[in-house]
């Protein structure tokens, strides 16, 4: 059986320095798509952090927001971040839904379309209190993305949410694909 985690070691060179602060940054849209894997983890989660430091209001008729305590980072909340980009991308889809091809890891080891909470559960986070996922397409920076999810009520909820407590965000390119870069924003509360 297929596991995501089995390929991290592999894939990990296509997404951002995991450790610390080190390599390039990028604060600018990219030059070219490839560009956005640059992007640290620490610039992912500064800009997350920054966002939910700040009370706004999320037009989603629930009115002013926030702040929310800072989230951390979880490496199975990145695999299955991973899991999905990589699938939107070689799919060339854009849905919540996984494709239900191979690259559909979860949803082809379980022999139907995965969905979002399949397959944070099946990269190790379970026993979770909460979940959730933003996804985005073709953004080249990390201040686009956030600012669509920002935008969006029900992302800018999740974004906001203080019932999550940790995030994995995961960038995929494929130049060959409609929106050539595929976000995905897992987020999670431990029981």
């Amino acid at each position: 059986m297929l596991n995501i985690k089995t390929l991290l070691p592999i894939v990990s060179v296509f997404f951002i320095g995991c450790g610390g602060g080190e390599g390039p940054t990028s604060t600018t849209s990219a030059k070219n798509s490839s560009d956005v894997l640059k992007i640290s983890q620490n610039e992912i989660l500064d800009a997350i952090n920054q966002a939910r430091s700040e009370a706004r209001d999320c037009q989603d008729g629930l009115g002013i927001v926030g702040p929310a305590a800072p989230l951390t980072w979880n490496i199975d909340l990145y695999a299955s971040a991973y899991e999905h980009s990589s699938d939107l991308a070689q799919s060339d889809t854009f849905s919540h839904q996984g494709s239900g091809t191979a690259s559909d890891i979860t949803g082809f080891n379980n022999g139907n379309a995965s969905l979002y909470f399949e397959r944070i559960e099946a990269n190790g986070y379970t026993e979770y209190r909460a979940v959730g996922e933003n996804i985005a397409g073709g953004q080249e920076s990390i201040e686009e993305v956030m600012e669509a999810w920002l935008a969006s009520p029900l992302h800018c909820q999740n974004v906001m949410s203080k019932e999550f407590s940790e995030v994995g965000v995961a960038i995929v390119v494929n130049d060959d694909a409609d929106y050539k870069i595929y976000w995905t924003q897992n987020f999670g509360d431990k029981k």
